[in-house]
C-alpha cells in the first residue's frame, strides 16, 4: 500500500501575495503531462487532478506546449481560488528579412492575441502569472520596450495579475534575467537551476530576495538525472574536459555520496530536495505523465533539506559549472 505523502507546504510567491505550493506541476518539458509520451488526453487530465489532490496548487503551462486546453478541462468546475495558473507567450528571435528588419520577433498584437487565446484555452477570465517566454539577451530590449508596454495595457484590463519572464536554456549565464531583475517590469522569473547548474544561486537569488521577485525553478531534474546512464556520461565528459576532478568518478557512482541512510533516497530525490531548499527559490516545477512519478516527485520536494555536509560538497565540486543539463534528448550535456 502506497504511503500518504506529507502535507503540502505553501509559500508566498515573491511580493505577489499569491499563496502557492512549493511543488508546482509543469505542463511542458519533454513529457507535457504525458502528451509528449503518447498518453491520452484523459490520462493527462488525471495527472493534473492527481497533483491537485496532493495539494499542488501551482500549475505552469504555455501556448507553445499545446497543453493549455487540457489544463483548462482538468480545472473546469474547480474553485478558482484553489489554483494558481502560470502561462506564457514566446517573444520570437531575431531573423533579418533582408532590409534590416527583424522578421522573427513577434508583434505586440500577436503576443496579445496569444494571451487572449490562452484565456480561452484555459477557460479563465484572468491568468495569475503571464510570462514572456524564452527571452534571449539579444531580444531582451525588444521585449522590454515593445511588448511589455502592450501587455501592461492588457494587465490593467484584468487579463492577468502579474508579468513574468522566463529564460532560454541557451542563456547559460542568465544575462536576460540579470537585466530583468534590475527593471521594474517583472514580478516573477523562471530560471534553470539544478545540482549541476547552480549559477543562479550566486548570480540571481540574493537580488530576487532583495526585490521581492518570485522565483520559479525549472530543470531541477530533466533528463540529466532521470535518464539512465546520462548523468555518468555527462560527468565523465566534464572530467575529460578538465572541468571536474577525476576522483568524482570513484565515489560510489558520480553522485553516490548523496545516497545514504540520512541522505537522499536516490539521485532524483536529491535533485528535487537540493533545489527546494536553496534559499531564494519559491516553487520547484516537476513534469511527468506518470502518476507514480507525480507522488514520488511531490514527496521528494516535501522532504527535509539534504545534510549540510552533502550540500557543501555538491556546491564545492559543481558550483562553478554553467549550462549543464539543459539539453534536449539525444545530446550529452
Amino acid at each position: 500500500m502506497t504511503a500518504e505523502p506529507p502535507d503540502m507546504e505553501y509559500t508566498t510567491l515573491g511580493n505577489t501575495g499569491l499563496h502557492v505550493s512549493v511543488a508546482g506541476l509543469g505542463a511542458g518539458g519533454f513529457s507535457r503531462i504525458g502528451q509528449g509520451t503518447g498518453k491520452t488526453e484523459a490520462e493527462s487530465i488525471s495527472i493534473v487532478r492527481q497533483s491537485l489532490d496532493l495539494g499542488v496548487n501551482f500549475i505552469d503551462t504555455a501556448a507553445s506546449y499545446g497543453t493549455e486546453s487540457i489544463i483548462g478541462k482538468a480545472l473546469k468546475g474547480i474553485d478558482r481560488d484553489a489554483f494558481v495558473i502560470s502561462t506564457k507567450a514566446t517573444v520570437g528571435s531575431k531573423k533579418s528579412n533582408g532590409d534590416g528588419a527583424d522578421s522573427g520577433l513577434r508583434s505586440p498584437e500577436n503576443v496579445v492575441a496569444s494571451l487572449d487565446n490562452s484565456l480561452r484555452n484555459l477557460g479563465l477570465d484572468c491568468i495569475d502569472v503571464f510570462h514572456l517566454h524564452r527571452v534571449l539577451p539579444e531580444t531582451y530590449t525588444y521585449a522590454r520596450d515593445v511588448l511589455v508596454p502592450a501587455l501592461a495595457i492588457e494587465q490593467r484590463k484584468g487579463k492577468f495579475k502579474f508579468l513574468g519572464v522566463t529564460e532560454a536554456p541557451e542563456d547559460k549565464h542568465h544575462e536576460s534575467l540579470n537585466q530583468a531583475i534590475n527593471e521594474d517590469c517583472y514580478t516573477v522569473i523562471m530560471v534553470a537551476y539544478s545540482m549541476l547548474n547552480q549559477s543562479a544561486r550566486t548570480q540571481l537569488f540574493q537580488k530576487t530576495l532583495d526585490k521581492g521577485i518570485g522565483v520559479l525553478i525549472m530543470f531541477a531534474v530533466r533528463l540529466l538525472f532521470s535518464e539512465p546512464g546520462r548523468l555518468n556520461r555527462v560527468i565523465g565528459e566534464l572530467v575529460d574536459q578538465g572541468r571536474l576532478p577525476a576522483e568524482i568518478m570513484n565515489d560510489g557512482g558520480t553522485l553516490g555520496f548523496l545516497i545514504h541512510e540520512n541522505g537522499a533516497l536516490n539521485i532524483v530525490d536529491a535533485a528535487y530536495r537540493y533545489c527546494r531548499h536553496t534559499i531564494g527559490t519559491d516553487v520547484v516545477l516537476f513534469g511527468t505523465g506518470n502518476p507514480d512519478h507525480v507522488q514520488a516527485n511531490v514527496e521528494s520536494i516535501l522532504r527535509p533539506p539534504l545534510p549540510a555536509k552533502d550540500v557543501e560538497r555538491l556546491e564545492s565540486i559543481f558550483g562553478a559549472l554553467t549550462g549543464i543539463g539543459l539539453d534536449r534528448p539525444g545530446k550529452s550535456s
